[in-house]
């Protein structure tokens, strides 16, 4: 028996061997047979030696040219084929939304599940419902939003940053890039072929009116200014467009969603900002160098530039209010500005009543507010992106600010601090994403009454803002959340006063603590001992290594 196994492992072994000897020899065969020959192979070019002449070259060129010609046709009748298919495709899902009707064309439950069809698109009109796009959706807290980010041609403005990752990128990876870039590209297929509507489109005249308007200009990729995109993941990613022509006092507002498929379009419509007036409410008490700051940029920005602005300034106390009213006063004389409201209270410094009070002293109708704080740097992009992304009774506006650190800290190695035009700039080492703050927000008048304005029980800093958000985040309001790269919050030294209560203390320590400088600067100070000993031993090993 031991010798039987013996002779039956030995045959086994010279099969396999055979075997794949055998295998090896078919594949180099194949390969020397099948494998497309190089473009310098000497059988192209003739037998090395031999003088061919200029008909053998053209015979073979024209070879060439025939070959490539098969093929280009061969691929432009597939490509004809796939669009006749994706039309095909286009028109029953037009037919099936026509019959649904307009007011079910975002959502309603399956009817059938033997029409595949329109179980697939019932299902994708449903995580366009749940996706927050035509109304809001009621979250329990702060911290259960999902926030936009935003990005433009070339750069993306985001929140999550980890180690890293920056608060401004070129957008890099390519996965987000072609994404970006697609999205963009249908919306300009949305505005430059304005008769596709499809059904979720109302037929009434103010449609026709925007529809006429979009028919006259051609759109490009030159004149899309910002998008904001977020993705949740049982749902999809929406994506909010907006194109602007130089010349037009006009938004083109186009809204997509990728519920994990194809980009569906949701709405397209124009906004116009022609007359569309911010008041902007800035509650003070003291601080009138930064008061003097302030108007500086509120004059260069939204009286040269912008012009459709109304400025309220609520004023605590006494001391430093004549300070204020000079100059307002100088600013209206120098700039025929008399567009503002000074209101002064003689009440304990409270943030939200006085922008409560703000909001209610306005006796023109409705009006979009924008609340403000004195530290605040605006761009003139900031007030459009105020305008496009508020809705009266459908969005409000929460954008996430960019918080700049101490300039001693951050520029502790130049010779001086720069100007702040020149520290307006998106960098780890220069600020942050302040996305715990909630104070800079824009809403129209009768929306924040409605929802019952600020909590005027919260004394002295911090806590009515977020108050005022989760009352937002409960209601049935769409809410923008967002990061801006047009609005700046400078940086400026904090008091934690002792009668602020402990909750509202220890927000301010940690808000005090995150504005002085970024990780790795407030650890080049936390380690300067050690550095400077270092150093120290350095200076003193090169001056012994120096010969006498």
């Amino acid at each position: 028996m031991p010798r039987r196994s013996l002779l039956i492992k030995v045959w086994t072994r010279r099969l396999v061997l055979g075997l794949t000897l055998f295998f090896s020899l078919i594949s180099l065969l194949y390969l020397l047979e099948c494998t497309p020959r190089p473009d310098n192979d000497p059988l192209l070019l003739g037998i090395p030696g031999k003088q061919y002449g200029k008909e053998y070259y053209q015979a073979l060129l024209q070879e060439q040219e025939e070959h490539y010609l098969t093929r280009a046709a061969s691929l432009k009748r597939q490509i004809t084929q796939l669009k006749q298919e994706l039309q095909e495709m286009s028109e029953k899902l037009k037919n099936v939304q026509e019959k649904k009707g307009p007011s079910q064309t975002l959502g309603g439950a399956p009817s059938s599940k033997e029409n595949l069809p329109n179980d697939l698109l019932e299902f994708l009109h449903s995580q366009i419902d749940k996706a927050e796009v035509s109304m809001g959706a009621r979250v329990p807290s702060e911290y259960a939003v999902v926030p936009f980010e935003s990005f433009t041609l070339n750069k993306v403005y985001q929140l999550e940053m980890g180690l890293t990752r920056h608060p401004e990128e070129k957008v890099v990876r390519k996965d987000r890039r072609d994404d970006f870039a697609e999205a963009i590209e249908a919306g300009l297929e949305v505005l430059n072929n304005p008769e596709e509507e499809d059904a979720n489109a109302e037929d009434n005249d103010d449609d026709e009116e925007d529809v006429n308007r979009m028919q006259k200009q051609t759109y490009t990729e030159n004149d899309f200014v910002e998008g904001y995109y977020r993705t949740e993941r049982d749902k999809g990613t929406l994506y909010e467009l907006f194109y602007k022509k130089e010349f037009l006092d006009e938004f083109q507002h186009v809204t997509l969603f990728r519920p994990f498929g194809p980009l569906m379009k949701v709405k397209s419509e124009v906004i116009d900002i022609s007359h569309q007036v911010i008041n902007i409410i800035v509650p003070l008490s003291g601080r009138t160098e930064a008061f003097a700051q302030f108007m500086q940029n509120f004059r260069e920005v939204c009286i040269q530039q912008d012009r459709h602005v109304y400025l309220t300034v609520v004023y605590f106390g006494q001391e430093g209010l004549e300070e204020v009213r000079k100059i307002l006063d100088l600013t209206a004389s120098e700039t025929n500005f008399h567009n503002y409201t000074l209101v002064s209270l003689a009440d304990e410094f409270s943030r939200g009543r006085g922008l409560d009070m703000g909001a209610r002293t306005w006796d023109k109708g409705e009006v979009l507010m924008f609340f403000c704080d004195v530290d605040i740097y605006i761009s003139p992009e900031f007030l459009n992106s105020c305008r496009v992304n508020t809705e009266l009774g459908k969005k409000v506006f929460y954008p996430v600010v960019f918080s700049l650190y101490n300039p001693v800290i951050v520029y502790a190695s130049m010779d001086g601090s720069p100007t702040i035009e020149q520290q307006l700039v998106h960098k780890k080492d220069s600020g942050f994403w302040r996305d715990f703050g909630f104070g800079m927000t824009c809403q129209y008048r009768s929306d924040f009454l409605t929802i019952g304005g600020f909590d005027l029980d919260v004394k002295g800093w911090g806590g009515e803002d977020v108050h005022l958000y989760r009352r937002y985040l409960h209601s049935d309001l769409i809410v923008v959340r967002t990061p801006v790269s047009s609005l700046f919050h400078l940086w400026h030294e904090k008091h934690c006063a002792d009668e602020l209560t402990p909750e509202q203390y220890r927000m301010c320590i940690q808000s005090k603590a995150m504005n002085e400088a970024s990780q790795a600067h407030l650890g080049m100070l936390v380690f300067r001992e050690e550095i400077e000993a270092h150093l120290h031993k350095q200076a003193y090993r090169t001056d012994s290594d120096i010969p006498d």
